[in-house]
């Protein structure tokens, strides 16, 4: 009994999530991330359309795009 609730809780303890997914506009002077890639905030982006993750879209100094709050 103590051996299966060891495993458990091994296993719990090192499960990681996948990280969260965002769009951003490949132009350099991108300032936002999205949720959605069909937002309407990427609807002015005259570059493509970058799938990336949340922790490097804030890294780049990105924030929340405000039609998605």
């Amino acid at each position: 009994m103590k051996y299966s609730l060891l495993l458990l809780f091994v296993f719990l303890t090192s499960f990681h999530p996948p990280e969260k997914s965002v769009f951003i506009c490949g132009s350099t002077g991108a300032k936002k991330y999205h949720f959605n890639e069909n937002c309407r905030g990427l609807k002015s982006c005259r570059s493509e359309t970058v799938k990336t993750s949340l922790k490097q879209a804030q890294g780049y100094g990105l924030t929340l795009c405000g039609w998605e709050d």
